[in-house]
């Protein structure tokens, strides 16, 4: 009988991105013979697609694929982030993406039959049985416009799509490239700050405002002085904290360094308590506006400095407009593959070494 060796268990994992005990249970059944072994698994493998169901799959990578001016973003995850490297693997999810080009249908996530819509089980099926572990195909989404680009990050961490009108042409492509490079890194949630509604500015107004009352050291001087002197003045403090401020005063960039737990937290209460006065103050209403601007600046692609910028201060519109004035951004895509999805933490190391001495 073959010497089953470490190195014919990784060969043949990596062959067919199954589990490392199947590998050594398939090479030591076929005595050491490859080809054999991977026959093994896939007829071993018959029975074990339904066991896999209930595992966890948050791994995997996005693929993209492109016809004309239409463009398509897929995700299908894997349990681990190897057999996310796998080629059948790789191989298999460009297939989804190809097959979810040719659909009719623009988006399909979470709670719809994708495997259905795609027409892919038994494909799905066969490479679950042939790399061992759970496959699910999350999701998929499409645009189309006169100019369409994407990008893959990471080995397929990140897909994204870019979709804008009113302009074709090599350079107009690859402005949109460029565009979908920030996509990836600053993870914009609008195009631009037009796209939010007026509900969610409220949302984002109320959260700026509580989280500045809950946060006294960034209020405007004048009116940290009110909170600070009405705790001093009506004995709110305890007697250490009153003989802090007086020594500390004199610097007050420094003065919550010194202050215990308790002071602070009784000046949050008392800003909290006054909150409807404080939000009609002239200057607390300009710290809000500079601080909504400043998140819109974050949250919208548009109003993002370019990251290519050669000065740094360049907006990704103003980067778009000096290309071509006429290119109007419609849609934008960004899948981050496991976002949302829970994922179980393991030493794939211990647990490699306690396979292998087992």
């Amino acid at each position: 009988m073959a010497n089953i060796t470490a190195s014919m268990v990784k060969e043949l994992r990596e062959m067919t991105g199954a589990g490392m005990m199947e590998c050594k249970k398939a090479l030591t059944e076929t005595d050491g013979n490859m080809e054999a072994a991977v026959d093994v698994l896939r007829k071993s493998g018959a029975a074990k697609v339904e066991k896999k169901a209930s595992r966890i799959a948050a791994e995997g990578i996005a693929k993209v694929s492109v016809s004309g001016n239409t463009a398509v973003v897929a995700e299908v995850n894997s349990e681990t982030d190897f057999v996310a490297k796998n080629e059948v693997f790789q191989s298999f999810v460009q297939a989804v993406a190809d097959k979810a080009l040719t659909v009719s249908v623009d988006e399909a996530k979470d709670g719809e039959d994708l495997v259905s819509i795609l027409d892919m089980k038994a494909e799905l099926d066969e490479k679950t049985l042939t790399i061992g572990e759970k496959l699910s195909i999350r999701r998929f989404k499409k645009v189309t416009g006169d100019a369409v680009a994407t990008y893959i990050h990471g080995g397929g961490r990140i897909g994204v799509l870019v979709a804008a009108d009113g302009a074709t042409g090599d350079d107009v492509k690859e402005a949109l490239t460029n565009v979908a490079m920030q996509i990836a890194a600053m993870n914009p949630t609008y195009i631009s700050s037009n796209d939010i509604s007026d509900a969610e500015k409220a949302k984002l107004e109320e959260i700026t405002i509580d989280s500045a009352l809950n946060d006294p050291a960034s209020l405007p001087k004048p009116l940290l002085m009110k909170l600070i002197d009405k705790a001093m003045n009506d004995s709110l403090w305890s007697a250490e904290d009153k003989a802090i401020y007086e020594e500390k005063k004199s610097n007050m960039n420094y003065i919550f360094n010194f202050l215990s737990t308790e002071a602070k937290n009784t000046l949050v209460e008392l800003a909290m308590a006054d909150k409807e006065a404080i939000v009609a103050d002239k200057i607390f209403v300009g710290l809000v506006k500079g601080r909504l601007a400043k998140q819109e600046k974050e949250i919208c692609l548009l109003e993002q400095a370019y990251v290519k910028a050669e000065d740094g201060k360049q907006s990704v519109g103003q980067y778009l407009a000096s290309v071509n004035k006429d290119i109007k951004l419609t849609q934008m895509v960004r899948y981050e593959v496991g976002e949302g999805l829970e994922k179980k933490n393991e030493d794939f190391a211990a647990e490699v070494a306690a396979q292998m001495n087992a």
